[in-house]
């Protein structure tokens, strides 16, 4: 018989059991993606209430008041319009107006008379679509003055989690009626932006007003960051994976990664209670030729690459000081009027750039090649600058459907180019092509490769595609990040908190961050061991590796134990070096060290007194050879950077 009362190690062992479950975390993470997945559902609802009757009653009122159809006579029944095949622009323009629902095909004259106004070129018969923006942009700049702040975006969401941050958590009412207006009446966007950033401010607002520690609050930003891209899309696993591949960042872990499952799966159910399970845009079936097609396809990871490339810059641009100041010079209230205005002067040519563009995805997508090169390349052109000028000017919306639009043109353009429209080659067909640029161009514009990946694959359901996915989608990304950094560019729109607690950084510089104990510097022939006992004897944490009076790299305290347990002793310093040096130049400032350090997982960084030397490009520094021991200033650190901003606080 077992003894008689409790085990002497009962309530270590109940302790151990309690630590890995965290059922109250999955309970508010449960609570997190269903709050999401009906603001999701809402916020579509609104959008096309919004969308139907801007483009449907108002414009058809709008045509009649100018004698542009006669909206008293009941039109019968009648097949719509063929597509005038003449000019591919004209083409492209009845592709663009009834495949969007922006306007309705024209009735038949009830007599053979036609009415006033009804010989009116196309494009000047398309006026309406004008006017739409412009009272879409007048309505969200009202509610931009009479709310004041929409709410924070997700960098300024994950500094709130960390207590960097006053946390200050919005509910989404705001944001999403001024995404459906934005979006509603036309402006160049898309709604899993907001969509996105609702759910991390649900996750916020929950974990706040439920007491939870920062990591738990962390996880529920995360849970409803997923779960927002699970509902826009219908698409869990895309939006469980863009909760930890997003380059806001977060914590992984296992509490964080349930709590994630945990809310894509409770917000892609009410989604799909409420909306219907079908997808939300529909693929053709990927057709492959030939294998020998996978180089061609990393050559349209090379220019989607551009594209994304050219997006980014243009959304960064639109938000710039220099531009900004220049449009602050206009009233608040007037400012995304007139960008909407300008928005549809665009769209009297190009109306596919009007809204989200599903639907002018869709018709690509089918597209046998039909639409002109050249028609294509403006198309391509105008939207890009379409989505930065709505951005710039206020609209509420996100990046991702622009970048699937644009990744959908370009794909269609370049298979048309390999195949019956230039060189012949014997290729898949054009849509084929325009799947794999929707990825790559997302890829590489959201900082997301797998993200994309998995989206691509979730709505196409056909494991043929994910060979060219893969392709194509990880050379973008490596060639933005190689072109662009690390830094985020801020693709699911503006975040004001944030970009205003980074220009407070930029104004700090890295000198003040530090460290008061000068680094531990040590000979590259150096064992391990005697290394190990001189960094514990400077209570460091990691030291300076030199030969010959030129910095060859940092050794962590991680890195010297490694090399023991595996090399022995006798290790020297040099081979315990596990990349290349990371540094900062003496004129940098705190934004740059914060860049430098949050990637690589890094809390201390060497910076150098150098003459004449521009900054690396981030996350990527200079080679050992140009750094000269004599020009070493010290190491920067996460504590530094802390110790920097206390200082600037009280003197402030």
């Amino acid at each position: 018989m077992p003894p008689f009362g409790p085990r002497p190690d009962a309530s270590a062992t109940e302790e151990v059991r309690a630590l890995p479950f965290q059922w109250s975390l999955l309970a508010w993470a449960a609570l997190v993606g269903t709050l999401t997945g009906l603001a999701v559902v809402a916020f579509h609802e609104l959008l096309g209430l919004i969308n139907n009757g801007l483009f449907g009653p108002v414009v058809s009122w709008a045509m009649a008041l100018v004698g542009q159809g006669q909206p008293e006579v009941m039109p019968v029944p009648v097949e719509p319009l063929p597509v005038d095949s003449g000019t591919p622009l004209r083409a492209l323009l009845q592709i663009g107006l009834g495949g969007l629902g922006f306007l309705p095909p024209p009735p038949l004259p009830p007599d053979p008379t036609p009415p006033a106004g009804g010989d009116l070129p196309l494009w000047l018969a398309s006026w309406p679509v004008v006017l739409m923006p412009a009272l879409g942009g007048l309505a969200v700049g009202l509610l931009r003055r009479w709310s004041k702040d929409l709410g924070p975006g997700l960098p300024s969401l994950m500094a709130m989690a960390d207590g960097a941050v006053q946390a200050a958590p919005k509910l989404p009412f705001q944001r999403l009626l001024a995404a459906s207006l934005s979006l509603g009446s036309g402006a160049s966007l898309g709604p899993e932006g907001p969509s996105v950033e609702s759910g991390g401010n649900i996750g916020l607002w929950v974990g706040s007003r439920g007491g939870l520690p920062p990591e738990s609050q962390k996880a529920l930003v995360a849970a409803g960051v997923a779960a927002g891209l699970a509902a826009g899309f219908k698409a869990p696993i895309a939006g469980v994976f863009f909760a930890f591949e997003g380059s806001y960042s977060t914590i992984p872990g296992r509490p964080s990664i349930r709590a994630v499952l945990v809310a894509a799966v409770a917000s892609a159910l009410v989604t799909q209670l409420c909306l219907g399970s079908d997808p939300i845009f529909r693929l053709p079936a990927y057709e492959v030729r030939s294998p020998l097609e996978l180089p061609l396809y990393l050559g349209l990871g090379v220019l989607a690459s551009l594209v994304s490339l050219a997006l980014v810059r243009l959304l960064a641009a639109g938000r710039s000081a220099s531009v900004q100041s220049l449009l602050q010079l206009l009233p608040s209230w007037l400012l995304p009027c007139i960008g909407g205005l300008c928005v549809g002067l665009m769209a009297l040519a190009f109306p596919q750039v009007l809204g989200v563009g599903y639907d002018t995805i869709e018709a690509l997508l089918g597209s046998g090649g039909g639409i002109a090169l050249l028609t294509l390349l403006g198309l391509l052109l105008v939207k890009l600058l379409a989505t930065a000028l709505s951005s710039a000017t206020g609209f509420v919306g996100g990046g991702f459907a622009p970048s699937l639009f644009a990744g959908a043109v370009l794909g269609n353009l370049y298979g048309q180019v390999l195949g019956d429209g230039g060189l012949q080659l014997p290729i898949a067909e054009p849509p084929a092509y325009a799947m794999v640029g929707m990825a790559a161009v997302l890829a590489g514009s959201a900082r997301a490769p797998l993200t994309a990946l998995l989206l691509l694959f979730e709505l196409t359901r056909d494991i043929r595609i994910v060979l060219p996915l893969m392709a194509a989608a990880g050379l973008s990304a490596v060639l933005v990040e190689r072109w662009q950094g690390l830094a985020d560019p801020g693709l699911l729109g503006p975040d004001a908190l944030e970009d205003e607690r980074r220009h407070s950084l930029a104004q700090i510089s890295v000198g003040e961050a530090l460290e008061p104990e000068a680094p531990l510097v040590l000979d590259a022939e150096t064992s391990a061991s005697e290394a190990l006992k001189q960094l514990l004897e400077a209570h460091g944490h990691c030291l300076v590796v030199e030969r010959d009076n030129w910095v060859l790299g940092l050794v962590t305290l991680s890195d010297l134990q490694r090399a023991l347990s595996s090399g022995g002793p006798e290790v020297p310093l040099e081979e315990c070096r596990r990349s290349d040096l990371l540094w900062l130049p003496a004129s940098a400032n705190l934004s740059q060290l914060e860049d430098q350090l949050r990637p690589n997982g890094l809390r201390q960084l060497p910076v150098f007194a150098l003459q004449d030397q521009a900054l690396p490009k981030l996350p990527s520094g200079l080679s050992a050879a140009e750094l000269p021991l004599a020009a070493l200033q010290g190491l920067a650190s996460r504590d530094g950077m802390a110790r920097a901003l206390a200082r600037a606080q009280s003197r402030a």
